[in-house]
């Protein structure tokens, strides 16, 4: 089975596209941990590091900006520049 390079473009395209669907969802899904169960998330942590509450929240937050900024870069730039060109 032979692709030719438009039907390789869309592949890749979905596949871009579905990346960036996944690592938002994954993004969310840590978001929600920590609004509604921060105090649980943060006992266990603490039992494994030693770290206080205010350091925890800024790990998380910082970690939290660090991967939308990757998902946009890798995921959805490419995703937005392969719909512009093909």
């Amino acid at each position: 089975m032979t692709l030719d390079t438009l039907e390789i473009v869309e592949l890749i395209r979905n596949a871009f596209g579905w990346c960036a669907i996944i690592n938002m969802v994954i993004l969310l899904f840590w978001f929600l941990m920590l609004v509604f169960v921060n105090e649980f998330v943060y006992k266990i942590h603490s039992k494994m590091f030693r770290i206080n509450k205010k350091r925890f929240d800024a790990i998380h937050y910082q970690g939290m900006m660090y991967f939308k900024v990757f998902v946009l870069m890798l995921n959805v730039v490419p995703y937005l520049a392969l719909r512009i060109v093909g």
